[in-house]
C-alpha cells in the first residue's frame, strides 16, 4: 500500500482538494444534525441546548403544510425525472450520430452554455420572455392560443415552466457522461448489425441502448436519490404570492421556516427527513436496479 501510494503520489496529492472539499463542507456539518433533535438556541450552543427527542420531527409530519409540500416536491421531481433524464439520453445519442465534427462541437457548445448561466439569469430571461407588458414568446403564446394567459403567475403554469428551464439549462450539460460511455460502444456491432440490414433507429435501440444500460442505471439510482432536491434557487426565484399553492417545496419551506423565522432545530428536522428519505431512495432503486438489470451502485 504505501509502495502504491508513493508510486502514485502525484495522482493522490491531485485528489486533496476534493476529499477536502467533501470534509469541509459534506461531512463536517453533518455533525450539526444533531441539533434537530434538540431545542436549540445559539446563546447556550449545541452542546447546552435541552434535548427534544423526536418532537421537531412530531411537529412537521403533523404540520397542516406537510401534505401540500409533499406533493409539490414529488410532482416536481417526477416531472423532472419523466421528462428531463430521458432527453439527456436521447440528446446524448442524437449528438453520438452526428458524423460532421465540426457541426458536433458546435452544437455540443450550444447545449453546454445554459448550464453556465445561474438561475438568477434564467429566471430572468424568463420574466423578460413572458411579461405581461412585452414578452415575446407570451404574445406569441396568446396569437398562437387565442386567449389571454399569464403563466408567471398562473399556478397552472408553473411546473410547466420550472421542467422546461431545467430542460434547458441542463439537459445539455447531463450528455457528457453519456456521450462518454457511449464512445466506449464496440464499433464492430453497428458493423455487424447494418451487415444484417438494420437501419439507423434499429441499430440504436438493439446496439446503443443495451451498451449504456449499465450507465443509465446508475444515472438513474442517483437521481432517484436526489428527488426531493428540488432545487432553493430556481423554484424560490420563480415563486410569487399568487403560484405559492404549488411552488412551496421542501427547499423553499427550510429557508422560510429557517432562516427568516429562525426555527433552526425544526428546518434542521426537515433538512435530516430528506436526507434520510434520500438515502432509502437510493439503496432501495439500486437493490431493485440489482434484481432486474444485474447492475447497480454498490
Amino acid at each position: 500500500m504505501a509502495a502504491r501510494v508513493r508510486r502514485n503520489s502525484w495522482l493522490y496529492l491531485l485528489l486533496l482538494p476534493g476529499v477536502a472539499y467533501f470534509l469541509v463542507f459534506r461531512y463536517a456539518p453533518m455533525g450539526g444534525a444533531v441539533i434537530a433533535f434538540k431545542d436549540y438556541v445559539p446563546f447556550l450552543g449545541i452542546g447546552d441546548s435541552p434535548w427534544v427527542g423526536l418532537a421537531h420531527f412530531t411537529d412537521f409530519f403533523t404540520n397542516p403544510d406537510f401534505p401540500r409540500l409533499l406533493a409539490n416536491t414529488l410532482v416536481l421531481a417526477l416531472l423532472n425525472l419523466c421528462v428531463a433524464f430521458p432527453l439527456t439520453i436521447v440528446l446524448a445519442i442524437l449528438l453520438n450520430e452526428l458524423r460532421l465534427n465540426l457541426l458536433k462541437r458546435t452544437v455540443q457548445t450550444l447545449v453546454y452554455i445554459p448550464h453556465f448561466l445561474s438561475w438568477t439569469v434564467v429566471a430572468s430571461l424568463t420574466y423578460l420572455l413572458l411579461s405581461v407588458e412585452a414578452g415575446p414568446l407570451l404574445q406569441l403564446i396568446q396569437s398562437v392560443t387565442g386567449s389571454e394567459v399569464t403563466p408567471l403567475t398562473d399556478p397552472g403554469w408553473f411546473r410547466a415552466l420550472i421542467v422546461a428551464q431545467e430542460v434547458w439549462k441542463n439537459t445539455g450539460w447531463g450528455t457528457i457522461i453519456f456521450l462518454a460511455a457511449l464512445a466506449t460502444v464496440d464499433q464492430e456491432q453497428y458493423e455487424a448489425a447494418i451487415v444484417d440490414g438494420a437501419g439507423r433507429f434499429q441499430r440504436v435501440w438493439h446496439v446503443t441502448l443495451p451498451s449504456i444500460r449499465g450507465t443509465i442505471v446508475i444515472m438513474l439510482v442517483l437521481a432517484i436519490g436526489q428527488i426531493l432536491n428540488t432545487g432553493f434557487e430556481q423554484i424560490y426565484l420563480m415563486t410569487n404570492a399568487l403560484n405559492r399553492s404549488v411552488a412551496d417545496v421542501f427547499d423553499t419551506y427550510v429557508y422560510f421556516v429557517g432562516i427568516t423565522q429562525g426555527a433552526y432545530s425544526y428546518s434542521t428536522a426537515v433538512g435530516l427527513f430528506k436526507a434520510i428519505v434520500g438515502v432509502v431512495l437510493v439503496l432501495g432503486a439500486d437493490r431493485l436496479a440489482k434484481k432486474l438489470d444485474g447492475s447497480g451502485i454498490f
